[in-house]
């Protein structure tokens, strides 16, 4: 618990004056209240000496507003500070989140980390704002009213002290229970956020396969696990309230016998025994606030657990996952590079066969090179590496004569144009799609690489042109209209090295021919690397790499592979045959 108070701390130390003050205050406001008995003891003796009561009840009043103006001033710096609090905590996790390399994030799901970024965070407000200062207002009220009562009577103390004791050993040991239940009620919301997000990324497909129920059953199943763990919090919690109840009733009962019998026999006056009994009723707000003060921390320390999860995850270094600064001028674009694979061994994990075993291969700067082969023999790995998403376990991969990984990894991606296989198109504007790369872009670039990409039809039908919103995930653009919104992205960019993965799988056969003919143009001024299926997109290329089972098993220009290698002259037979009846 140390050390988890010493992880919450540093989430609050930069609102350490503002949290200590609204503390002070809410102490402040709970101070007053325990002046409230002793100005009733003042007032029952009055009316039993026959004076007037008005001032002390005119000085209780008084108290009373004193203690609620703190109180509220208090609470609302104490709320201010938890916002705070909460949205450091979402800025920070956001950016690890983004930071954090790719292989990390493999194993998780979408809905899981949005539900630790949102939930999870919010757990935080009500531990800084609530829980922790409750602790300690409610520990502190608590220690003075004992104090008071010890004042009183320190017979009746002592009953009420053994009560409590008894009643404060059984809440030790449900502490730890609340905090493993929370955890679990936190991870099975996580699971549902999981299994939600799987059926609205694929909704689609999920109606076209009529999955609806299917889905909605598999969601409802994780709900209910989600449900039934927060009942389990609901019952150890309730099991800690009853318990402090109960030990205030036991507390009462006893005083109320021992102390009757204490005025009965003389040793204590009526209204010592009042006020007594007023500060054991008062014991009940701060005792409240202890326990669900000690139940918050509890909840939100099994947030913070599933925060630091995310923070203690293998991230992408402070150097280089510096954000990549537009500096290059479109104007003075560096010239292309070279590519070289040298003995490179790479798997994913240790259950699968290496993706990569000795890749050697090289792509000579400026020109096109194509990587060609069956399904799962390494060619979008290439990519991959190249980006540095994974690093290789063996072996060099070089771009221009330097190893990927001695390069920063800013300058490398910015080096880098990268169309992926599914060609992602990010909710907002067609304009903003364009320029994600390349935010400091003028307009004129922008108009070139749509009328080279042929987007100009498209930006001519659209409403608003490019500042129209092409909907999540640019559902309101066809397939190929968003894999070439991807190729003009990448072109905006001017990259040293374009890497094109599979660019031609939703074009038709005009907009291929026309992407060969850019690609064409491009490779004096850029090296291409292009991953194709269809072979009619790459037999131009200056060399075709053939892989198999993460290894090259040739490589050449087009017509000398048709002669030499079995396997590329079944791929080209059985492709441009079928390119040939389209």
């Amino acid at each position: 618990m140390p050390a988890d108070l010493g992880r919450l701390f540093a989430h609050a130390r930069p609102h350490a004056r503002t949290l200590a003050l609204g503390g002070v205050l809410a102490l402040a406001g709970s101070g007053a209240g325990l002046a409230m008995p002793f100005m009733a003891k003042y007032a029952v003796e009055a009316f039993a000496e026959n004076r007037s009561p008005a001032p002390a009840l005119l000085l209780l009043t008084l108290v009373v507003l004193a203690g609620a103006a703190l109180t509220a001033a208090g609470s609302y710096l104490l709320a201010r500070t938890g916002e705070a609090v909460v949205l450091g905590a979402r800025e920070r996790l956001v950016a690890r989140m983004l930071r954090l390399k790719i292989a990390s994030v493999d194993g998780l799901t979408p809905g899981d980390l949005l539900t630790r970024a949102t939930g999870d965070t919010t757990l935080l407000r009500t531990v800084l704002s609530r829980s922790l200062v409750e602790s300690l207002t409610g520990a502190l009220t608590l220690l003075g009213t004992v104090v008071l009562m010890g004042v009183v009577d320190l017979v009746l103390l002592g009953v009420t002290v053994l009560v409590l004791a008894v009643v404060a050993a059984a809440l030790g040991l449900l502490m730890p229970h609340i905090r493993r239940a929370q955890t679990q009620a936190q991870e099975a919301v996580g699971e549902m956020g999981g299994a939600l997000d799987r059926a609205l990324q694929s909704f689609r497909t999920v109606k076209a396969n009529g999955a609806e129920d299917r889905e909605q059953a598999a969601v409802t199943a994780v709900a209910r696990r989600a449900r039934d763990k927060g009942l389990t919090v609901a019952r150890w919690t309730s099991a800690s309230d009853v318990s402090m109840v109960v030990s205030v009733q036991v507390a009462f009962l006893c005083v109320l016998g021992v102390g009757g019998a204490r005025v009965a026999s003389g040793a204590l006056d009526i209204g010592s025994l009042i006020a007594f009994l007023l500060y054991l009723f008062y014991l009940v707000a701060p005792l409240g606030q202890l326990t669900e003060g000690w139940v918050g921390l509890t909840n939100g320390m099994a947030a913070l657990d599933r925060i630091t999860q995310i923070e203690d995850l293998p991230g992408e270094d402070a150097q280089e996952a510096q954000p990549i600064a537009p500096a290059r001028e479109f104007t003075d674009t560096p010239g292309p590079v070279d590519v070289t694979f040298t003995d490179v061994v790479f798997r994913y994990d240790e259950e699968r066969a290496p993706a990569h075993d000795g890749l050697t291969f090289d792509a000579p700067a400026g020109g096109l090179t194509a990587l060609v082969g069956p399904s799962g023999a390494g060619k979008s790995t290439v990519f991959a590496l190249l980006e540095r998403f994974y690093d290789h376990a063996g072996g060099t991969v070089s771009v221009a004569g330097r190893d990927v990984r001695d390069w920063p990894l800013a300058d490398l991606r910015a080096s880098l144009g990268y169309v992926e296989q599914d060609a992602p198109v990010l909710a907002g504007t067609l304009r903003d799609n364009l320029l994600y790369a390349a935010p400091q872009a003028p307009e004129s670039d922008v108009l070139d690489v749509v009328a080279r990409t042929r987007l100009d039809g498209l930006v001519g039908r659209l409403p608003d042109g490019l500042d129209t919103r092409v909907g999540h995930r640019g559902v309101l653009l066809s397939g190929g209209e968003r894999q070439r919104v991807a190729i003009a992205r990448a072109l905006l960019r001017r990259p040293r090295l374009l890497l094109l993965d599979e660019v031609t799988a939703n074009l038709d056969a005009v907009n291929e021919q026309h992407l060969r003919d850019v690609v064409r143009d491009l490779a004096p001024h850029t090296t291409v690397l292009v991953i194709a299926h269809r072979l009619s997109t790459v037999v131009d290329a200056d060399r075709i790499v053939v892989l198999e089972n993460g290894r090259v098993r040739a490589q050449g220009p087009h017509a000398e592979l048709l002669e030499k290698d079995a396997l590329y002259g079944e791929l080209a037979a059985t492709q441009l045959v079928a390119a040939s009846t389209r």
